[in-house]
C-alpha cells in the first residue's frame, strides 16, 4: 500500500526530481539558430518558387511540345495535368524510358523488363495505350537489353500526348491561372513605378 510521498526519504524525492529533470531537458528540441533559420526559410522559399511557373516560362512551354517535356518543371506540371485526366502512365513511361537510356549497360534487361511489366505489357498496371504491333515488338527487343528497346513504344506514347493531351494542357486553368498571378504582379509594378514617377516629378 502506497504511504503517500511524504512518508519517502528526503533522497528518493530529490533522486525522483533529478530523474524528471533529465528527461524534461532530453524532450526539449533545441531552437536554430538565426543562421539556420534563415537558411531554412530561403531554402523554402526556393522550392515553393519552383513549384508555380511563372508566364515567360509558360511561354516556351505554347512553342512547342518538347519545351514541356526537356523541362524538369514542364514534366512536372503536365505530369500533374494528366493525373487530374487518369492518364499519368504516359508521362510516367516516357521519363521512364528517358531514365533507362542512362541506365548502366550490366542493369539494362532487369530494368527493361521491370518497364515493360509496369507500363507496356497487356494488363499492366499502368497500361499505355499501344498497338499490338508496338507492344509485341517491344516485347521481343527488350530481351537483348538493347538501350533503344523502347524507342518505338516511347515516340508512339510522345505523339499521344503531343496530339491529345498537349492541347487541353495549353488550355486548362492552370496554365490560365499563371497568367492571371503574372499579370496581376506585372500591373502592380507598372502601378508602383507610376507613383514613384508621379512622386519625383513633384519633388
Amino acid at each position: 500500500m502506497c504511504k503517500g510521498l511524504a512518508t519517502l526519504p528526503a533522497t528518493c524525492l530529490k533522486s525522483a526530481k533529478d530523474i524528471k529533470h533529465k528527461i524534461s531537458f532530453l524532450l526539449q528540441k533545441p531552437e536554430p539558430h538565426a543562421a539556420d533559420q534563415k537558411e531554412i526559410k530561403e531554402k523554402n522559399t526556393t522550392v515553393a518558387a519552383k513549384r508555380f511557373p511563372d508566364a515567360a516560362e509558360v511561354e516556351k512551354w505554347k512553342e512547342s511540345f518538347s519545351h514541356v517535356m526537356s523541362s524538369e518543371m514542364g514534366r512536372m506540371v503536365f505530369t500533374s495535368f494528366l493525373k487530374s485526366e487518369f492518364s499519368q502512365e504516359n508521362a510516367d513511361f516516357w521519363i521512364a524510358c528517358e531514365d533507362y537510356k542512362k541506365t548502366q549497360p550490366s542493369k539494362l534487361t532487369t530494368k527493361a523488363k521491370k518497364i515493360y511489366q509496369q507500363y507496356v505489357q497487356a494488363d499492366a498496371p499502368n497500361e499505355v495505350n499501344l498497338n499490338a504491333a508496338t507492344r509485341e515488338k517491344t516485347r521481343q527487343e527488350i530481351e537483348s537489353g538493347s538501350p533503344s528497346c523502347f524507342d518505338e513504344a516511347q515516340k508512339m506514347i510522345y505523339t499521344l500526348m503531343e496530339k491529345d493531351s498537349y492541347r487541353r494542357f495549353l488550355k486548362s486553368k492552370l496554365i490560365q491561372d499563371v497568367y492571371q498571378k503574372d499579370t496581376a504582379n506585372e500591373k502592380k509594378s507598372c502601378d508602383w513605378a507610376d507613383s514613384r514617377q508621379v512622386l519625383a516629378g513633384g519633388a
